[in-house]
């Protein structure tokens, strides 16, 4: 296999987005492109006019929570009276409902990232007389809800060019289509910093649209416009905020509040009208990612216990189980054993599953599978929901081991993001600046990996407050490459010749910039 220099690897990367036809947001769909999005913002329009009552009822997870702050800035700075309802992952479950539409007294309600699916909850809706406009990202079911309208790029007879844009854009181009039908001046591209969040927290495809927003989003979370970014840079000492930060801070620090509490804590952050505000508030939230991570931790210990290595697939659970972090521990169970891992939390009687794959594995199609012993199921080929009777977890776990025992260990591993053998030569600054020049990364833009062999390990220690971390010094070549591997599964000691997985990523320790090994997998 020849090694990739610096050239090569920016020829890849480069040829990701030859057939791109959306680099600048001069060039993004218009809203009048989406099916019913004009019908909507009439009805809005006329509401605001008539002085109606108006709620939009969000969801509990980064994408829901920025889908709510969209539509409720835009209201406030316009003036309109509206409520806001986001429901609790624990009291109300997910989405509108019925039990949410006793509570809000109303003329039109307004969902974001939610309602494909709340057949229920629309007919609550007619028999009380209160319109209900859906805007939603998710797939949708054969029979729909009797909305008054419905924006959902997944709909099959929408003309909009993308259909895998999540919830905030949706939202975003709601409130696009009522600026214009109301015929008034509004700066949308101050929603752009938090829509880079959604985008990424939601697992949205950075290509197209999607990766020019998040870019121009960034750069918007750099200008430091909410006071929200200003206390995220100062309680947490960042110089700048970079692509990898959305990931990694800012969208578990949004998600947090509603795993374990209730996700209008988040709302209320982003909207902190000062820097005071905001600090009080991320303070609290901080606490709380902090007690999810210990949760997630604890769990995922037990989860291990249950573990049966000869299994092509991980199936575990326990009573109480806390269900905002289920789907954690399933990743990082996925991600250790590099198989398919289902997480179940146990409550009443019920068990509520959180799934998640690797490799090619289609998940939800091997859920699918087992219909028959369950009582809802939804997701993708990569993450997927279920309930099922606790009674029935011992059937389901052997029936899903069984299909799963067959499937080729070609299928479990993740070869789209290894673009090939790197040159040790190639580390370096000029590679760094390759490699953000192609950034955001995320899916259908994976971060690049490479394999790095035969590599010498001449120092090797463990680090980490949970001492789940290992810190390797590599001589390959004759160069000298610091590398680091998180929550590393085997230590590795000096003296050894590795082949490993890797990506490159820019070190910043006291103001020297390093570029620095990242190891995803010891071959």
């Amino acid at each position: 296999m020849q090694r990739l220099s610096q050239e090569d690897i920016e020829a890849i990367l480069a040829k990701r987005f030859a057939d791109d036809t959306c680099s600048s947001l001069a060039s993004i769909p218009h809203p009048s492109e989406l099916k019913d999005v004009e019908k909507a913002a009439k009805r809005v329009k006329l509401a605001i006019q008539n002085g109606e009552r108006i709620a939009v009822v969000g969801d509990y997870d980064a994408d829901g929570v920025v889908s709510s702050v969209i539509m409720m800035e835009f209201f406030d700075d316009i003036g309109a009276n509206v409520t806001l309802k986001i429901p609790n992952r624990f009291a109300d479950g997910y989405g509108i409902s019925p039990k949410i539409i006793d509570r809000v007294d109303v003329d039109l309600i307004i969902t974001v990232d939610n309602g494909i699916s709340a057949v229920e909850a629309a007919k609550a809706c007619q028999e009380k007389g209160i319109d209900l406009i859906i805007t939603d990202h998710h797939t949708v079911p054969e029979t729909l809800p009797e909305a008054y309208a419905i924006v959902n790029p997944k709909q099959h007879d929408c003309a909009f060019p993308t259909s895998e844009i999540c919830g905030a854009q949706v939202a975003w181009y709601f409130v696009a289509a009522i600026k214009d039908e109301l015929g008034i001046e509004y700066n949308l591209s101050k929603f752009l910093d938090v829509l880079a969040i959604a985008i990424v927290a939601d697992m949205m495809e950075l290509k197209g649209i999607n990766r020019t927003m998040v870019k121009n989003g960034l750069k918007n979370i750099n200008k430091i416009q909410r006071p929200f970014f200003k206390a995220v840079q100062n309680f947490y000492r960042k110089s700048s905020f970079k692509s990898d930060d959305i990931s990694f801070l800012l969208a578990p620090l949004i998600n947090s509040s509603g795993r374990l509490k209730d996700a209008t804590l988040s709302y209320e952050l982003i909207r902190s009208k000062n820097e005071h505000e905001a600090m009080q508030n991320l303070e609290y939230i901080s606490s709380l990612n902090n007690q999810r991570k210990e949760i997630e931790h604890e769990l995922f210990e037990q989860a291990v216990l249950s573990v049966d290595e000869s299994q092509n697939i991980i199936v575990s659970w326990g009573e109480g189980w806390h269900e905002g972090v289920i789907g954690i521990v399933a990743s990082r169970l996925s991600r250790r054993y590099k198989k398919p891992a289902i997480v179940f939390s146990i409550t009443d009687g019920k068990a509520k599953g959180s799934a998640r794959s690797v490799g090619s594995i289609d998940i939800l199609g091997y859920i699918t599978k087992q219909q028959e012993h369950l009582l809802g199921y939804g997701g993708h080929k990569g993450a997927a929901g279920m309930s099922l009777y606790a009674s029935s977890l011992e059937t389901f776990k052997k029936a899903i081991e069984f299909d799963l025992a067959t499937v080729d260990d070609e299928a479990f591993i993740e070869r789209s993001e290894v673009v090939g053998e790197i040159d040790p030569s190639a580390i370096g600054f000029d590679l760094l600046n390759i490699l953000e020049l192609y950034e955001p990364y995320g899916q259908k833009n994976p971060k690049p990996h490479f394999l790095l062999k035969n590599a010498y390990v001449k120092t090797g220690k463990v680090i980490g407050a949970n001492q789940n971390h290992q810190k390797l010094t590599l001589l390959s070549d004759e160069m000298t490459l610091e590398s680091i591997e998180f929550n590393f599964d085997k230590e590795i000691k000096s003296g050894y010749h590795v082949d490993l997985i890797c990506s490159v990523s820019k070190n910043e320790f006291r103001g020297v910039v390093s570029a620095q090994v990242m190891i995803k997998q010891i071959l």
